[in-house]
């Protein structure tokens, strides 16, 4: 039985961490060295607490991808080895958004201070097209494109991080993939989050008719409780063949075979064509500034990047540390730059291999100026149902950050979209599909007080990635490295992620309180702020109100699980989001 060990001190102080290796009170394990090498002690922490080190830090929403990570640090993998264990062991552990039949984005930044990014989204099929989501009698169909076999897009997990780990990484391939294969086969011990969302996700399966699926994570429809052992025999075996053939177990061969035949007998369009066909891309990372820090984000098809800089370059000519963190001056200023942002990414990000997207001038500080004009500091803008509307966008994503001890800096964003993705298993092959092309737009010229969109860019054709909001950002200054920093939460990550970046470079917040000050949320239409419940003050939302802004609470945005560095220590302070109960940093 594989477990992680949880006795952890309440707060790492980074002062106390000057005077030893880490401040934690118990180790996870000693990690396994070269005969003659003295075995190097990782230190964990949980959630709501932090974890000072010297070394390499790994901090993820799970407790044993966390640790996985952490060995391959400690044995002298780098960054990028990390992710990608952690990625697989993700798959094992997390399977609501962890996965190797989805897709995500990587951004790296090397110590020398270079930087590239793996974009490994999914793509449509071959027979895609723009009208692929109407039923027989040419009516949109929400359940085609969202809860069938047509939702599902060609996986782009496994290629991306081969491709990460051809260009970057250190390590042999199977010892990256090895640690899920155990996990998988040898069974973890469910916590009662994990247990409580699996069984959530076999309802809903079994609502479905997904047979296969509910055979995987129930034992024969009852669900697991927390304390038993899960074990998944079928994707041991599909882990072994990625383990031992690289991509091609996975594109070719038995697991290719079982997920088309899936494919077909669901209806789904996905053919061994075009698994063949599919390539992970290496990108140029979006670049901007900030009062003198360097931000480096994801470009389309991931919106991210780009609306960061944007609002970022918007909010740079306001003095936010007068108005007050959290303010209502500060919070309608924000709000407001949200706003010119996602009706920006909605007109026109999309997959730049088939659209023209104008990047440089949406990321300009020309075109900031020209916004910052037209924001008034009294009175909230409108959001016009006439302008561009964005699509349904699932929240359920995962994020993970590592720095290993030469500076190198990996953060990682990946999903199946919805929770479980489809929902659908590959029979024998035991992993998810996603249901990611339900983030392409509805089809050609539909546009409703819903929020469907029928806008040219982003519909579905062959080959095509969707838009995604997916955000993994990295933040340095002066050549050093700052932050490593992400979120799931589907638009929700866009200004997450912002808030962050806010929190550390406007305000200088310490690593905990910029990951748990409470977060809020404008997306253009529907035309209404959210905050999470413990910012939702009655002055705050009057005065809001009195701006013109309509208002709502949610109970939490976002799982931003990041790394700080400490400049004039050059301590990694691994801070898994207090948000999330089963967040783990890991470390040496």
């Amino acid at each position: 039985m594989l477990r992680p060990e949880r006795g952890f001190l309440r707060v790492v102080l980074v002062l106390l961490a000057l005077l030893a290796p880490v401040a934690c009170e118990e180790p996870v394990q000693e990690s396994a060295q070269e005969p003659g090498q003295r075995a190097t002690q990782l230190h964990s922490v949980p959630a709501g607490e932090v974890l000072a080190v010297q070394h390499g830090v790994v901090a993820s929403t799970n407790p044993w991808a966390s640790q996985v990570g952490g060995e391959v640090l400690a044995e002298g993998g780098n960054a990028v080895d990390a992710a990608i264990a952690v990625g697989f062991a993700l798959a094992v552990t997390n399977p609501s958004a962890g996965n190797i039949g989805g897709g995500g984005f990587m951004v790296v930044r090397t110590p020398e201070g270079e930087s590239t990014t793996f974009d490994f989204r999914e793509k449509a099929p071959l027979a895609s097209h723009p009208e692929m989501f109407f039923d027989e009698d040419g009516e949109f169909s929400r359940e085609i494109r969202h809860r069938s076999h047509v939702s599902v897009g060609v996986p782009g997990t496994v290629a991306g991080f081969q491709l990460a780990h051809q260009r970057l990484g250190g390590m042999e391939w199977a010892r990256l993939v090895d640690p899920s294969v155990g996990l998988a086969r040898e069974g973890i011990e469910l916590t009662s989050s994990l247990a409580g969302s699996i069984a959530g996700a076999v309802s809903r399966m079994e609502e479905r008719g997904y047979d296969t699926s509910v055979q995987v994570f129930s034992r024969d429809g009852v669900p697991y409780e927390a304390g038993e052992l899960w074990q998944q025999p079928d994707l041991a075996r599909t882990l072994e063949r990625i383990r031992d053939e690289g991509r091609d177990g996975f594109y070719r061969g038995e697991t290719a075979d079982l997920l088309v035949a899936e494919m077909e007998r669901g209806g789904g369009l996905i053919t061994h064509e075009d698994l063949e066909l599919y390539q992970a891309v290496e990108r140029a990372p979006v670049q901007g500034t900030f009062l003198g820090y360097e931000v480096l984000g994801m470009g389309p098809p991931s919106s991210g990047g780009t609306a960061i800089v944007q609002m970022l370059n918007i909010l740079e000519g306001f003095d936010l540390q007068a108005m007050g963190h959290n303010s209502p001056e500060y919070v309608h200023h924000v709000a407001e730059a949200m706003r010119f942002a996602f009706r920006d990414r909605a007109a026109h990000l999309a997959d730049m291999d088939f659209a023209d997207v104008p990047l440089e001038r949406l990321t300009s500080k020309e075109y900031a100026q020209e916004l910052r004009a037209q924001l008034d500091p009294e009175r909230a803008g409108e959001s016009s149902v006439a302008d561009v509307q964005p699509t349904v966008e699932a929240e359920e994503t995962t994020h993970y950050s590592v720095v290993d001890a030469e500076g190198m800096a990996v953060s990682v964003t990946y999903t199946l979209e919805g929770g479980y993705g489809s929902h659908i298993t590959v029979p024998g092959a035991g992993f998810l599909l996603n249901n990611e092309m339900g983030d392409f737009n509805a089809g050609p010229g539909i546009t409703d007080e819903g929020g469907l969109i029928g806008t040219d860019p982003n519909l579905a054709r062959p080959e095509q990635r969707m838009l995604s909001s997916m955000s993994p950002t990295i933040v340095a200054r002066d050549g050093e490295l700052v932050a490593v920093v992400g979120s799931p939460g589907g638009r929700t990550i866009i200004n997450t992620v912002l808030q962050l970046v806010l929190n550390r470079t406007a305000f200088q917040m310490d690593p905990l309180d910029m990951l748990s000050v409470p977060r809020f949320h404008h997306q253009w239409l529907p035309d209404r702020v959210t905050v999470e419940e413990s910012m939702a003050e009655p002055e705050l939302i009057s005065r809001l109100e009195a701006m013109g802004h309509t208002v709502e609470s949610r109970s939490r945005q976002g799982a931003a699980h990041s790394i700080v560095i400490e400049l004039d220590t050059g301590m990694r302070i691994g801070v898994p989001d207090p948000r999330i109960p089963d967040g783990t940093a890991v470390g040496y």
